[in-house]
C-alpha cells in the first residue's frame, strides 16, 4: 500500500537526536543546539543546498519551543500573510506574554518589499525570525534582516548518512517501507547515493520510486537492483542555486585557469555548463580573467577571450561549449601576470586618498574658445615629432608627478614592453 506523504516526509527526523550530521550547528554542545534546547532561540536563516535540513530542523524547533509557532511559504505568501502574522503574534505577547517563532520557507523568494516588512518586527522582538534558503542568503536577502539574524550553513550529507537514513528508512514498519521487505542490493545502493549527490531528499525519493515500481518476487522480496536504479534516476542531475553553489564553483573555475591547472579547468567548465549556467556570464569572466590574471603577460588573451565571448553569442548552446573551453584553456596555459590589475587598484587608491590636484596646463583641452589665452595646452609636446614617438614630459599632477603605480611582472612579454620605454627614457630624443 502506498501511503499519502512522501517517503522523505515521512522520514523527517523528529528530534535533534535523530538529525543525521550538521554536527557543526547542532552537535552537543554546539551553541545552536543550546539555545534551541534552551527555548532561547534567536532569528536565525538556514540556509545551504536541498535535501541537507533546513526545513526539518525548523519543524524539530517547532516541537521542542514553548512559543507559537507559525509557518508560511515565501512562494505562495505575500505583505498580507505577513501583516496578519504579525498582527496575531503582537496580540499573542501583549495578551499572554507569549513569542511567536515565524518559519519561513524559501526566504530569497520575498522581494525586497516583503523582506522590508518584517524588518521591524523582528528588530523589536515581535517575531523570531527562521528563514530557510537553498541560495546564499548574503546574495538573497535584505542586509538589514542578514544584520538582526544568525546565519546557519548546513552542508551536504555525507555518504555514510545518507546511507544511514536510507537503511532506516528500509527498516522503519511505521514510517517507512519496513513492511515492504525490500532487499537493496549494496551496488544499488551506492547508486542511490551518488545520485543523491549529498541530498537526503532525493535520496529518499529515488529509494521510494525504485521499490514501487519494482514487483515482489520470491517470498514477497522485493530485489532492487542497480539496473533498477539506474532505470528510476535516468540522467543524473546536478543541482546548483544561482546564489550559492554558482558562486563556488566559478570560483573553483577562475581559481584553476589563475592556477594554470587546464584538467581542473575543464572540470569546473564542465559543472557549470551542465547545471545550466548561462554561457554567456561565464564568457564575461573568462575575459575579466584574462585581464585580471594573465594581461600583459600576454594580451592575446583578452584578444581570444572577447572573440569568444562574441562568438558565444553568436552561435550559441550547445556548440559554444566548444568555444568556452578554448578560450579557457588559453588562459589557463598563457602566462600569468596581474600587474595590470594592481596598478589600477594603486591608481585607484590614490584618487580615493590624494588631493586631486588640477590636470596640468600643457594637458588641458585647448580645442575649444578662449581655451589656448588661458593657457590650456601651453608647453605640451607631440610625441610624433620626436624619435621613437615619446618625449620626456611630465603627465601626472605636481603632488604626484613621481608616483608609481604600474611595475611589470617578470614575464617575458611584459618585460619586453617595460625595457623598451626604459630605452627610449635614456635617448636624446630631438624634434
Amino acid at each position: 500500500m502506498i501511503l499519502a506523504a512522501p517517503l522523505a516526509v515521512r522520514m523527517r527526523p523528529r528530534t535533534l537526536e535523530e538529525f543525521e550530521e550538521q554536527v557543526a550547528l547542532v552537535g552537543p554542545g554546539r551553541p545552536l543546539r543550546q539555545l534551541i534546547k534552551n527555548d532561547a532561540l534567536q532569528s536565525v536563516i538556514f540556509f545551504g543546498p536541498p535535501g541537507t535540513g533546513k526545513t526539518t530542523l525548523a519543524q524539530i524547533i517547532a516541537g521542542m519551543t514553548s512559543a507559537h509557532f507559525e509557518k508560511i511559504n515565501a512562494v505562495m505568501s505575500g505583505v498580507a500573510d505577513i501583516r496578519r502574522v504579525i498582527d496575531q503574534a503582537r496580540d499573542r505577547l501583549a495578551m499572554y506574554g507569549k513569542r511567536t517563532i515565524l518559519f519561513i520557507d524559501e526566504i530569497h523568494r520575498f522581494n525586497k518589499a516583503q523582506q522590508d516588512a518584517l524588518l521591524p518586527f523582528v528588530e523589536d522582538g515581535t517575531v523570531i525570525l527562521i528563514g530557510s534558503t537553498t541560495e546564499n542568503p548574503m546574495f538573497s536577502v535584505n542586509r538589514p534582516l542578514l544584520s538582526r539574524s544568525l546565519l546557519y550553513r548546513l552542508e551536504p550529507l555525507s555518504r555514510q548518512a545518507l546511507k544511514r537514513i536510507l537503511r532506516r528508512a528500509l527498516a522503519d514498519d511505521e514510517r517507512g517501507l519496513g513492511g515492504l521487505s525490500v532487499d537493496l542490493q549494496d551496488d544499488a545502493l551506492d547508486m542511490i547515493v551518488d545520485f543523491a549527490n549529498g541530498d537526503a531528499r532525493a535520496a529518499l525519493n529515488v529509494l521510494e520510486m525504485a521499490t514501487y515500481t519494482t514487483p515482489p518476487g520470491e517470498q514477497g522480496r522485493r530485489r532492487i537492483t542497480p539496473e533498477v536504479v539506474k532505470g528510476v534516476c535516468q540522467n543524473r542531475v546536478i543541482q546548483f542555486d544561482r546564489e550559492d553553489e554558482h558562486y563556488d564553483v566559478i570560483s573553483a573555475f577562475i581559481k584553476s585557469m589563475r592556477g594554470s591547472d587546464p584538467q581542473a579547468t575543464l572540470y569546473w567548465l564542465a559543472r557549470l555548463l551542465h547545471a545550466g549556467d548561462d554561457p554567456a556570464f561565464i564568457a564575461r569572466r573568462i575575459m575579466i580573467h584574462a585581464a585580471e590574471d594573465v594581461g600583459l603577460a600576454d594580451p592575446q588573451a583578452l584578444v581570444v577571450a572577447a572573440a569568444a565571448a562574441q562568438a558565444v553569442e553568436r552561435v550559441g548552446m550547445p556548440e559554444a561549449r566548444i568555444i568556452l573551453a578554448e578560450a579557457a584553456l588559453y588562459i589557463a596555459m598563457a602566462p600569468k601576470s596581474n600587474a595590470a590589475y594592481l596598478g589600477i587598484e594603486s591608481a585607484l587608491a590614490a584618487v580615493r586618498r590624494e588631493r586631486a590636484e588640477a590636470v596640468p596646463l600643457h594637458l588641458r583641452d585647448n580645442s575649444y574658445s578662449g581655451a589656448k589665452s588661458l593657457g590650456h595646452g601651453k608647453g605640451y609636446l607631440y610625441p610624433h615629432n620626436f624619435s621613437g614617438h615619446w618625449v620626456k614630459q611630465q603627465y601626472l599632477p605636481d603632488n604626484l608627478k613621481d608616483r608609481v603605480f604600474y611595475r611589470p611582472s617578470e614575464q617575458e612579454r611584459e618585460q619586453a614592453l617595460w625595457q623598451r620605454l626604459e630605452i627610449l627614457k635614456k635617448d636624446q630624443n630631438k624634434p
